[in-house]
This record gives structure tokens, sequence and C-alpha cells, in this order.
């Protein structure tokens, strides 16, 4: 199974991330010093995908186009001598290959994953949430490939989440084979904390097989009038043909204030420029 094209979703209004989305996408929300969505696509490229398709809408080309050369920049950054600056921007550039379908119509994941299909064709390929960032020496989307290459099938990335969080999330429904890997048999879609069947919940890491779109094409909307991804991934468990990984690695849902806050404060203590004077402000903001 050879796996090239990487998915982005990032088609969503982030209403979540309001009012500082109401004209800068949510994706484009600066962690440290790049947008979130530039980690992602970061993370593809280290895995070995080497083709992105952003499922996009049209008030969000600012996206793409960050992923593109920008000359009147670039002369600027040349002209005044600020040659690693121009470096760091053309990398961005550089760094894959882009390509763009619109979702006309927000109507959920899986329909953001089905606008890719005739991109995609028969291929399989990973799908990488524009919004949830995961940090570990070895790339989160990585883990899945090297699952589904081996096994043949489709993986979908999950963590175990705390319970008040659980209907928040895809929860699957499976029985452990191997130390952190699962056969699902079976996922929900944002169950109360008392229905849950675990606290195992799929975020937003995938690698997909082709049959993936004949599911979501018989789909009915679901859970918040909208075409869940989780529905057409619950018919491919129910047929055995879905695996999941338990995901290593720090994660942040860039979509959750604390969690993007955080994001900020986890690279800018990493940084040795600013490590001793964040901490020190962090203490004297933090109530003794």
């Amino acid at each position: 199974m050879q796996v090239d094209k990487v998915v982005v979703p990032v088609a969503g209004w982030g209403t979540r991330s309001l009012p500082a989305t109401k004209n800068l996408p949510k994706e484009m929300l600066p962690v440290y010093k790049k947008p979130a969505v530039q980690y992602v696509v970061e993370e593809a490229m280290m895995a070995g995908l080497t083709d992105v398709v952003f499922v996009n809408n049209q008030n969000k080309t600012i996206i793409e186009d960050h992923f593109d050369y920008n000359l009147a920049l670039e002369s600027v950054l040349q002209r005044t001598g600020k040659l690693d600056m121009l470096e760091q921007i053309r990398e961005v550039a550089e760094m894959v290959n882009i390509t763009s379908v619109r979702q006309k119509s927000q109507l959920g994941l899986g329909h953001a994953v089905l606008c890719a299909r005739k991109v995609v064709k028969d291929s399989p390929f990973a799908v990488l949430v524009g919004d949830d960032l995961l940090f570990d020496a070895e790339p989160g989307i990585k883990q899945l490939i090297e699952v589904a290459k081996a096994e043949h099938m489709a993986v979908v990335g999950v963590v175990q989440v705390p319970a008040d969080k659980v209907p928040s999330y895809g929860i699957i429904q499976g029985e452990e084979f191997a130390p952190g890997m699962y056969r699902v048999r079976d996922l929900q879609e944002k169950p109360s904390r008392e229905s849950a069947v675990s606290r195992l919940a799929v975020v937003g890491r995938y690698v997909l097989t082709p049959e993936i779109f004949d599911h979501l094409e018989g789909l009915q909307p679901g859970h918040g009038g909208e075409i869940q991804l989780t529905d057409a991934l619950q018919a491919m468990a129910r047929n055995n043909r879905l695996l999941a990984v338990r995901l290593r690695g720090e994660r942040f849902d860039i979509g959750d204030w604390v969690d993007y806050l955080t994001a900020n404060i986890y690279f800018g203590l990493r940084d040795p420029e600013l490590r001793d004077d964040l901490a020190e402000r962090l203490k004297e903001l933090l109530p003794s």
C-alpha cells in the first residue's frame, strides 16, 4: 500500500474560535511563529506525503496563498539583506505540492473527504484535520501509515480522552490485538458519557482506502445534519475493515482556547532564546 496524498479539510467556519476567526481562518491562527495549518503540512511532509489536497471554501484562499511564493515580500527581504527570513518563507512555498478543491456547502467532515474523490481517485490516502496538532519524535500520521501498509487496511488515530470530553468525539469500540493497536468493531458519534463504549476518541488522523467513498456517497445526514465520516467508518468497522492506533505525542486542538494557548506556551518554552523570560513571566502571572 503506497500513500502519497493527504487530504486536509479546512472549509469549516471555525465558530468555536470566534471572534478571532471572523476574518482569519482558524487554521491560520498563529501557534508560536507559524500558522497552525503549517504544522499539519509539515507533519505530512515528514511522513513522506508529497501531495496536499486542501478542501476549502471561497472565503479561505489565504490558506493556499500561505504555501505559495510572495514575490513582493521576497523582493523586500532580498533588498534589505534579510536572507534568513527569505529562506524561511521560500521553504514554506516549496515544501509540498498543493491542490485545492471546493466544498461548496459545509456539510461535515465526511462530505469534505468526499469532495476530494476526483483528486484522490483509486489510491489510499491520508486525512489530517487542519486544526488538530500532534507532536512526537515520529509524525503522528506516519504512525498510522506504517500500520496501514503492514495490515493493508484503513486506520484511524485515537487518544484516550477524559470522560467529560467524550461527547465531543467519535468513540471506538475495539479489541486490542497488539500494544496500542485495535480492531475496530463499532463507532459512536459524540455519545453521552453514560452511553459511551470507551474513552478512546478518534482524532484528526486517518489513513483511508478508496472504499470509504462508496460508503460516504450512500449516507444521509447524521448528527448535526452533516455527512459524518464516523458513519462511513462505522460501516467499514462492521465489515472488519478498520483498525485504530493509539497515537503517541503531545496533542493540541486549536479550536479549544486552553489547548490553543497551551500550544503557544509549549513551543515558547522550547525556544532557548525565549524560555527563561517566558517562564519568569508565567511565574509572575500565576497565583502563588
